[in-house]
């Protein structure tokens, strides 16, 4: 069978969509090369709702995959193209919607402007739901950095530095995501903080290395930036593909908001 799909990118963090057919870690490998496929850092199937996704309240549920054919628990970044898709192509006809990921639900809001907020949930600080094996998560030395750990549905690894932040993710992100401390290995942030309203972060997601953009990465890093009293309560995170803006209260949700845009619709031919 011909596969049709919808190419989607936000913030350069680039997703298939697949319109006739479940995603699968074999798809997933086969369709994300960049070489040999159409390319992308993941891909997700729409799944309609029904009883086995746990959640009578719940309005639609994905299939997600990450690049590497490793099942993702949840992406800011994706969840802001699922939004897009199934609210432009009619799926669902409301702008504020519930979503059933393996991280648990979340409420995206398609805004007048086009953009995307979503609520991302609490951010959870206890170490053995990240999971971080660290006794103390705000302070842990992983490859020569001080590091903090905090999961969005998907584990981060936080570390605060004082530039070069890119080359610091291409040079340690793989040794940090695949470090012993993490038993289901890691998301990397390199975070500069410009000033407390605003950040700069180069990532290395898992599962996919070193991408343009991540949007519970961004999550993550505002969220311990407050814990840590380094930062405001809304900060703009400028990332290689993009800003979003952040909202974080202690002991709330942490809401994400920024742009999701179609890039092409195919077919891939088996």
């Amino acid at each position: 069978m011909d596969i049709k799909f919808e190419k989607w990118q936000g913030l350069g963090n680039d997703f298939i969509i697949l319109e006739n057919a479940d995603a699968t870690s074999d798809l997933a490998k086969k369709l994300c090369d960049r070489n040999f496929g159409i390319g992308a850092d993941g891909i997700f199937s729409v799944v309609k709702f029904d009883r086995t996704t746990g959640s009578e309240n719940t309005d639609i549920a994905w299939k997600f995959y990450n690049s590497d054919g490793s099942i993702a628990q949840m992406c800011g970044n994706g969840m802001r193209c699922f939004a897009k898709y199934v609210f432009d192509n009619g799926i669902i006809n409301k702008h504020q919607f519930s979503v059933q990921t393996l991280a648990g639900v979340v409420v995206p809001e398609i805004l007048e402007t086009g953009k995307v907020r979503v609520d991302m949930g609490y951010p959870i600080f206890e170490a053995a739901r990240i999971p971080v094996k660290t006794a103390d998560i705000f302070d842990f030395e992983v490859e020569g950095f001080k590091a903090a750990s905090v999961s969005m549905g998907n584990p981060h690894c936080v570390i605060f530095t004082d530039g070069n932040t890119k080359q610091k993710a291409v040079e340690f992100g793989s040794k940090i995501e695949s470090s012993p401390l993490f038993p289901e290995k890691t998301n990397v942030e390199f975070v500069e903080i410009i000033s407390r309203k605003k950040i700069k972060v180069d990532v290395f997601e898992r599962g996919c290395g070193i991408t343009l953009a991540c949007g519970t990465g961004a999550c993550a890093s505002v969220a311990l930036g407050v814990k840590k009293g380094l930062l405001d309560e809304e900060v703009t995170v400028i990332l290689p593909g993009g800003e979003l803006l952040i909202e974080y209260t202690e002991g709330s949700h942490v809401f994400m908001t920024g742009d999701a845009q179609k890039v092409f619709s195919g077919v891939w031919y088996k």
